[in-house]
This record gives structure tokens, sequence and C-alpha cells, in this order.
């Protein structure tokens, strides 16, 4: 296969381009592209191919013609653009990238903020919750939306959460005579109708919904919205979660979230991680939904239904955490075993006998690595004449590691 040159196109139109890409342009035997860009050079000598959005017939083309092919592009052919695609099906020696300022690029050099510490999120293909797990996560976020996920889309999804507290640029059109960048904030959106080419930037100014929660370690079991029996005590919390081990960027599934607590402390102990809280019980995703926006958790999603039939939509994940099981935990542990790693870990909170047999004897048989912990806690009782302590249950905490 003949050299295939793949150039972006900048805003700016022709003159956008590099001398080096115009040279390459001027002397290939064909040119792919949009119409669009296609028609920004409208005294090329040689063939003009249209390729459509899905670059249907593109690779057949590129496969059996001969000289040299042009691939035109928008911004960087390797930002959200048709370069992954080519690299996945053509030897990477064939290919020659000619990158451009991206629309993302100059967006942010539009409303004058830097843009190396922000996330950069496709909406198409991801879908709005997807796109709104990413920003929500982030303190600087551009979205490139589409005609389902639009910006007012995503602003209604992030109301809806309690994460409203961005300031909001829009920005419409760039380096078209229909230029036009909005400010405004997340509620502002619902209000616009965003022209199809379009940038979103969202910038964090205030948390928004929650509390101002400082992260900690142990956070008193009062502060969470609850049943009695129902929390993982703030002493057992912070040992499970020291026996998860969990590093920056793991996928955390909390099987039986309760009331989420678990959750929400690993929140701040995964930056760069996520963490799908599983529950059933209506009851106690009411309880969640407070508790994550009460502690402005931002890598938690809430999975409601029943496990183990909601594990198939969710990523693999790096560690299990199985704080109830509902009279399911054989089917749990089989299904969680299925998709966890090598050097995987699963830690399993059991305050009966019965659910530590049940739990050791699948590990022993499934050929895990076994340790079993009991936690005994008491507590000195409040407003009373003397100190006495008041005796917990004992916890039996079980890590369980896959070879």
């Amino acid at each position: 296969m003949k050299k295939v040159y793949v150039i972006g196109a900048g805003v700016e139109g022709q003159e956008g381009f590099s001398g080096r890409a115009l040279d390459i342009i001027n002397q290939a035997a064909r040119l792919f592209g949009s119409e669009h860009l296609l028609a920004l050079f409208p005294s090329f000598s040689g063939e003009k191919v249209v390729v459509d959005s899905d670059a249907g017939g593109l690779l057949e083309r590129l496969n059996t013609e001969k000289g040299t092919s042009v691939i035109l592009a928008t911004g960087d052919p390797l930002f959200f653009s048709i370069g992954r695609y080519l690299l996945r099906n053509l030897p990477e020696e064939s290919l020659d990238f000619v990158p451009n300022v991206s629309s993302v690029q100059y967006a942010f050099a539009k409303i004058k903020e830097p843009w190396d510490d922000a996330v950069f999120i496709s909406a198409e293909g991801r879908g709005i919750k997807g796109a709104v797990d990413r920003i929500v996560a982030n303190d600087k976020a551009a979205v490139l939306t589409d005609k389902v996920n639009t910006p007012a889309a995503i602003a209604g999804e992030m109301i809806r959460r309690g994460r409203e507290g961005y300031a909001a640029y829009l920005c419409e059109n760039l380096g078209t005579a229909e230029e036009r960048i909005v400010v405004t904030d997340v509620r502002g959106l619902l209000d616009i109708k965003a022209a199809p080419l379009n940038v979103l930037i969202l910038i964090k100014e205030y948390e928004g919904g929650g509390d101002d929660y400082i992260p900690t370690l142990g956070i008193p079991d009062e502060e969470f919205s609850t049943t009695k029996h129902l929390i993982t005590k703030e002493e057992i919390r912070v040992v499970t979660l020291a026996k998860l081990n969990l590093r920056h960027d793991m996928i955390l599934w909390d099987v039986g979230a309760g009331s989420g607590s678990v959750s929400i402390e690993a929140d701040s102990l995964l930056p760069n991680g996520r963490i799908f809280a599983i529950e059933r019980n209506d009851q106690y995703v009411g309880f969640i939904k407070e508790n994550l926006n009460r502690f402005n958790a931002r890598h938690v999603t809430l999975i409601e239904g029943e496990a183990p039939s909601v594990f198939e939509d969710l990523p693999d994940p790096d560690r299990v955490f199985i704080g109830g099981s509902g009279g399911n935990l054989w089917d749990i542990l089989e299904a969680v075993d299925g998709r966890l790693p090598a050097e995987g870990r699963i830690v399993l909170n059991a305050t009966t006998l019965d659910t530590l047999t049940a739990a050791n004897e699948f590990f022993d048989n499934a050929g895990y690595q076994v340790e079993v912990t009991t936690i005994n806690i008491a507590r000195t009782r409040p407003l009373t004449d003397y100190k006495m302590f008041e005796a917990y249950n004992p916890v039996y905490i079980v890590v369980a590691v896959k070879d």
C-alpha cells in the first residue's frame, strides 16, 4: 500500500493549513473527505472522493488505488476523529498524520482558558449518562455533543443529579461567519437551542447541591441517611477499604450498597476510577441518592436492580465489595468470578456464620487466596452517667484474591 496522509483542517479554512500540508495535497493523486472539506480545494487537479460519516468504502479504495492518497479530517485526526478507525484497519507504517488546531483548542483560546487540565468527552456513542458521569467527576470538561445528547439534555441530567455548579461556555460554528460563544450556567443551557456544530465547555465554580464536604476516612454513621441496621459501621468501613487495596484508577463494584457509605468513602480514593453502587431495594436506593448528593460523590454511579443480572452492562471490575447479597450470594460470586481479572480482589462483609461458611466454600472451590479478619467493636454510650461500652455484633471481613 502507498503512503496515506491524514491531514487535519483547522477552523480557519484553507488558510489554516501549513505549507507542508498544502504541498502534500497538491501532489496527491486523490483527495478523500466530506463535501465541506473537499470544497476547500476547488482547483485540486486530482480525483475528489466524498467520504460519508461511516467511512463506507474508504478502506477498499485505499487498498486498491495507486499513487498518494490524502484524507481530510477536522482538526487533529487522532482526536475523536477518523485516525483511530484508520489505525485499527490499516498498517501503521502506511499512515502519516498531519494535525491541525482542533475545535476544542480553538474554543479554549476564544474563552481565554487553559485547557491542559481539562477532560475531553464525546457524547456520541457514550450516551447522556456516560457523558455526565465523566463531567461531574472533573472540574473542567470539553464536550462534543450530538443531536440527541445536546447541551440542553446534558444540562438537564446534571441538574437532576444536583451537579449544576459549573460555568458553561457554548461555542458554536467556530471559525465561520456564524460563530457564537454564549457564556451562561448549567440552567441557562436549558433555554438555548444549540447549533449542531458546537463545543460545550464546563468549568466548576461550586459543588452545587451537596453540603460542603471535605473527604475523610471514617465518616460518622449519623451523617448518612439510612436506617439503623443498614449502614456499614465507620470502623468496619475503614478496615474494609484498607482490605480492598484500592488504586487511583480502578473500577469498584459495591454490591448491596445499602446506604452507599462504602462507595462514598471510596470516592476520594479513586480520583481516576469508577464506582458502581448496586442496590435492588427502592427504599435503600432513595438513601443512596440522598447520600451521593450530600457528599458530592463524583465517581459513583448508582445501579438500580438485582445482582447479578445488572452486571452485564457494567465494565469489568478490579475490586468488588459485597455488603449484601439478598440471598443470591453463590450466584453473585459466580458472576463476579467470571468478570474479575487475575489478582483481582473481592472483599465480603459477613455478619452470620452461614454467610461466612458459604463464602469460604466458594472461594476454596474457585482457588482464591483467602484471608478472614474478625472485627469486634464496642463504643461508649453517650449521655450516660457512667462510661459503659455497648458492643456491636462481630463482623467477618473476608478477603479473596483471584490467582
